[in-house]
């Protein structure tokens, strides 16, 4: 069985071929990948090509996962973590979502699987210098500035947050995901 959890408002779960039309029309959109540093997909295949090869569930039990609103159970964006030699907590959102929380509400609830679920030791978010809205979402996680560098060609913000940090954060803010 896949591996999914939810929110107070969304599902979070393991991207399926039926997602491909989604993840096509997401990233087609030119604001929502202005700072990601990707291009957006050829066709539907292409997409659903990346799907079937996304191989981040069967090497470590997680990966992006793609979010829906409980509401109305339609697909808003996606969500999660992917090894790249480091944990990196990334997200995506339709324009018609921003604005809503559902960004730190989904990273929210990845940071908890990562680090009580999945163990692990740190967490890195990343993004673009002048992605105003993704830089408040990370510090209002918590997340402490690390350093700048470079990502898939742009200037990049590098954020983290330890499981000791996790841990401590979540007693004294009482955090409920």
């Amino acid at each position: 069985m896949a591996f999914s959890f939810d929110t107070s408002r969304l599902l979070l779960r393991e991207w399926t071929s039926k997602d491909a039309v989604f993840l096509f029309e997401l990233n087609s959109d030119p604001l929502v990948i202005k700072y990601t540093g990707n291009g957006s997909f050829d066709n539907i295949e292409v997409a659903r090509k990346f799907i079937e090869d996304y191989d981040q569930y069967k090497l470590n039990g997680y990966g992006r996962w793609l979010v829906t609103e409980k509401k109305t159970g339609l697909p808003i964006g996606w969500c999660g973590l992917k090894n790249q030699g480091f944990i990196d907590l990334g997200y995506r959102f339709l324009q018609s979502s921003w604005g809503k929380g559902y960004a730190t509400e989904a990273s929210l609830a990845c940071l908890e699987k990562g680090f009580e679920h999945f163990k692990l030791p740190e967490i890195i978010g990343r993004v673009a210098i002048g992605n105003y809205a993704s830089i408040r979402v990370l510090e209002k996680l918590g997340m402490q500035y690390a350093h700048t560098d470079t990502c898939h060609g742009l200037p990049v913000k590098h954020y983290k947050m330890t499981s000791k940090e996790w841990t401590a954060m979540k007693s004294k803010q009482s955090i409920h995901v």
